[in-house]
């Protein structure tokens, strides 16, 4: 279930399964964080609460939302909007030149928003549509250069700051790590996954 936005000092609306009074498992000098808290108010509320699925779900919840704030400053920063950054992100993944309707799938809009956006990152010198030169009844939507540094450079505040988050672990913790979400996205790519209310208690069910 989605997670409601909430401060640092609140708790989840509900917890996962496990017995009464039993202490987290933790390596001995771990520091505790946030979530570790979370979960023990919540246990004897929610006795069938399973620490481990929600800690993990928690804390990837939290990294995610950090990982926003960050990226809407760092968009802020260089003066973009949250839909030019989008905008631009799909041309960069395109090469830096597409047709309008493949930004369109991409982005998941009309083709009149697509226009507007087009329109106005022309305005700002970040892309250039010229005819085709395959079919003169189409455009192509090209990068500049100016487009390309200002998507990078935003790009870049997220990358440095996901480098120094996951700096802490070794190079075979992160692979190990990254493994073990692919497993866990399969499942929630899985036919018929997801929405049934039929799974896990948690502290928000």
């Amino acid at each position: 279930m989605e997670h409601p936005e909430r401060r640092a000092d609140e708790t989840r609306d509900e917890p996962v399964d496990a017995p009464r009074g039993e202490e987290l498992d933790r390596p001995r000098g771990e520091e505790r964080d946030w979530t570790d808290g979370h979960v023990e108010r919540w246990r004897p509320v929610r006795p069938q609460l399973d620490p481990d699925i929600e800690g993990a779900v928690t804390r990837m919840t939290k990294l995610l939302r950090h990982l926003g704030r960050v990226r809407e400053q760092g968009l802020a920063d260089y003066g973009l909007q949250k839909h030019e950054f989008d905008t631009l992100h799909v041309l960069a993944g395109r090469g830096g030149r597409a047709v309008p309707s493949d930004l369109r799938d991409d982005l998941g809009l009309a083709p009149a928003s697509v226009t507007g956006r087009l329109e106005a990152l022309e305005r700002r010198g970040f892309i250039v549509r010229t005819p085709s030169t395959e079919d003169r009844r189409r455009v192509d939507v090209e990068l500049t250069e100016a487009g390309r540094a200002a998507w990078g450079e935003a790009l870049d505040v997220v990358g440095r700051e996901e480098r120094r988050l996951l700096g802490v672990l070794a190079p075979d913790e992160r692979r190990r790590l990254s493994d073990l979400l692919r497993r866990v996205l399969l499942a929630s790519e899985a036919p018929g996954a997801g929405g049934t209310r039929a799974g896990r208690p948690s502290a928000h069910s």
